[in-house]
């Protein structure tokens, strides 16, 4: 029998292991009211939410979603407010592993001059481009769509890149195994292997007084900090106890006062 209403949904949500059945309840009436049935039938058989509904919430704005992307985690807000504070009105911001743009969509409300987005999957870039009007969305690995124009211009490189260890994707929740693209996952075997990528190559596009924030987690937070060391920058770990976030930042030098 299809669910008759809230608490119905709420109990077929909990039982299937869904940890925030309430909310979860809550989002799919709201959005498909006509569709309840089908809508908790395909949540409980794995779909995320996200996927479900079309959009993710993420630091106080509505995001387009679509099936198969990547969907940003609430503990990447951190990573989203150390850029957008780094950042000035007359900056150029690179976000790199961007996804559907949920950190750029976060600095960009700092105007920054110039906003690149870049991402490997076409999915995800498709959805950035619609999360992200104003700036300019590429689509390739890591800084190779870039124009050239940019070495040496970028004033902060932001990267949510995947930090999940291979050995280690298995045991991962089974909405994430089974809709999100594993490239959005697997950071190689000990996590970093992109982003060692992206600090080896932060050096030929920073300024002089350029920023490089990468999420990590806890586990890897020293082995990418010595990474950052290595590559000539002042490496800074940030925490988030409550979201769990973890961001590693790298500077050149201050920029003078």
């Amino acid at each position: 029998m299809a669910p008759a209403g809230h608490q119905e949904v709420v109990d077929e949500l909990r039982a299937a292991g869904c940890v925030f059945a309430e909310e979860e309840a809550r989002i799919l009436l709201e959005s498909a009211p006509d569709d309840v049935a089908g809508l908790v039938a395909r949540r409980v058989a794995g779909e995320p939410l996200e996927h479900l509904v079309g959009w993710v919430e993420f630091a106080g704005t509505r995001l387009a979603v679509t099936p198969r992307v990547f969907v940003p985690r609430q503990r990447t807000e951190l990573l989203a407010h150390i850029a957008a504070e780094a950042c000035g009105t007359d900056d150029t911001v690179v976000d790199l592993c961007c996804g559907i743009g949920a950190v750029a969509h976060v600095v960009a409300r700092q105007h920054p001059r110039r906003l690149f987005a870049v991402d490997i999957d076409p999915a995800a870039t498709a959805c950035a481009r619609r999360n992200l009007p104003d700036a300019t969305v590429l689509t390739g690995d890591l800084w190779d769509p870039l124009p050239d124009e940019l070495h040496g211009s970028v004033d902060v490189v932001v990267a949510n890149a995947p930090y999940v260890p291979t050995a280690a994707v298995g045991s991962m929740p089974r909405e994430a195994r089974e809709h999100e693209p594993r490239h959005a996952l697997d950071g190689g075997d000990d996590g970093l292997q992109v982003a060692r990528r992206i600090v080896t190559g932060s050096d030929a596009w920073l300024t002089p007084h350029g920023m490089l924030a990468i999420e990590t987690s806890s586990l890897q937070a020293d082995a990418l900090t010595a990474a950052v060391t290595g590559a000539g920058l002042v490496a800074e770990v940030v925490e988030d106890d409550e979201s769990g976030g973890v961001v590693v930042v790298g500077r050149r030098h201050p920029r003078p006062a």
